[in-house]
């Protein structure tokens, strides 16, 4: 077939499906999972496997609409340029791409506030809080800088740090199963349905990171083929490898000592057996991590103001460019995050985060379920999807009313500031 007569989905691309998998588990295992599988234990007991099986659940059926809109719909804007294909470049559209945004934000608090919690452990007693603030702000500064200076400094790297996170996971999982009380995990150990559920949405952002494979879809080799097996692969691995880490976390550590260690429980579970060299790599492994997790999702969130800006749905001065990289909205995205890690603790950072991508997500399922003649895509898998990610969300906003309901004037502030941000934007350009 001659160059001119291939499809956009034959074109040959610089990715390869390996590497297009790792992009995948690098953004799930990207500090997440070291952040809040305290803060599942907390809510779902001896349920907590079943906790992430059911957020890995929402998150496979929601990687088949990713695939389809990916093959059919190639962009480095991913997430944005579905919902620009399926609702117009309208109100609804625009906020969401902003609430987009505002959940990579989330995200990236996430990651400081665990970056600080497990650096904090290799820092002197006392003054604890204090050094997290320390750490948490000098660690976005940090990799700001060398975002401005050259994002390729660190980027290189990326795929090293990915390998190495892995590696130590499988470590912690292959020798910890050798200790594991399975009793502790016994359906009468169990929180209750609700809890469970619960548990499991307000960690759910700890499997957001597949999306990634989107923004990268022009570039995969044979795309049409290996999109779809990159994100099935990708969400089919990291749902076994949390699943595994949940198990050996609860059979090796009890409730209260992981209650405990909430902020930095992972590395707490690998002390009974692998002792304080367990303890101390672990830490190290979360450090790594959540720094590489940090300068990825700054690189791509100031993409993310690039592409809505450029799309007319933010201030054109977030478009422009800057050594050939978009600064400002970098810089805003530094501001916020700095502002927000220091400001919310885990729990309400993780449900912040949670919610934002279920409503992204029942948003993208119902792009696929609109296109799903273009897409060639099955009917009742994005409408599931859709039905999947409404439930959760709200399970999680009725968790939060009964456990904590401040957390919901936060989500409601988040969404709203989202459509407000959209409407002024609109109706000052006129549009």
């Amino acid at each position: 077939m001659s160059a001119s007569k291939r499809t956009e989905q034959d074109r040959p691309g610089s990715i390869g499906l390996m590497s297009a998998i790792s992009i995948g588990i690098g953004g799930m295992v990207g500090g997440g999972i070291f952040a809040v599988l305290g803060l599942s234990v907390q809510y779902a007991k001896g349920g907590t496997p079943l906790a992430f099986l059911f957020g890995g659940i929402v998150a496979l059926v929601t990687s088949y609409s990713y695939a389809k809109l990916s093959v059919r719909y190639p962009s480095e804007g991913g997430t944005v340029e579905f919902l620009n294909q399926a609702f117009g470049k309208g109100l609804f559209s625009g906020a969401l791409n902003i609430l987009l945004w505002l959940s990579y934000i989330v995200m990236l608090s996430l990651y400081a506030s665990a970056f600080s919690s497990y650096g904090a452990v290799f820092l002197p007693e006392g003054h604890s809080d204090m050094w997290k603030h320390v750490l948490i702000t000098s660690v976005v500064l940090l990799f700001t800088l060398l975002n401005i200076i050259s994002a390729k400094l660190v980027g290189k790297s990326e795929e090293w740090i990915v390998l190495f996170k892995v590696i130590i996971l499988v470590v912690f999982i292959s020798a910890g199963f050798w200790t594991v009380d399975w009793s502790s995990m016994a359906p009468g150990e169990w929180a209750s349905p609700f809890s469970m559920i619960g548990g499991a949405m307000i960690i759910f952002l700890a499997y957001e990171g597949f999306e990634l494979i989107a923004n990268t879809a022009g570039d995969v080799k044979h795309a049409a083929r290996n999109l779809p097996r990159a994100y099935y692969a990708a969400v089919g691995f990291v749902i076994v490898l949390y699943v595994s880490i949940a198990m050996v976390t609860v059979g090796n550590l009890s409730f209260a000592n992981i209650a405990e260690a909430e902020d930095y429980a992972l590395a707490m579970a690998a002390k009974p057996f692998l002792g304080a060299f367990g303890f101390t790599l672990i830490a190290i492994a979360a450090v790594l991590s959540t720094a590489s997790a940090i300068n990825a999702t700054l690189y791509g969130a100031a993409r993310v103001s690039y592409v809505i800006a450029k799309d007319g749905e933010l201030p054109a001065f977030l478009e422009r460019k800057v050594w050939r990289r978009p600064i400002q909205g970098l810089l805003i995205t530094t501001g916020l995050t700095i502002v927000f890690a220091n400001s919310f603790d885990l729990s309400s950072i993780s449900t912040m985060g949670s919610a934002g991508f279920l409503i992204l997500f029942a948003a993208v399922n119902g792009a696929n379920l609109k296109l799903r003649h273009q897409t060639k895509s099955r009917y009742w898998i994005p409408f599931t999807g859709i039905l999947l990610c409404s439930i959760a969300l709200g399970v999680l906003l009725l968790h939060a009313l009964l456990e904590a309901p401040k957390q919901l004037w936060i989500i409601a502030v988040m969404v709203g500031l989202s459509f407000v941000i959209e409407w002024l934007y609109r109706r000052q350009r006129q549009i």
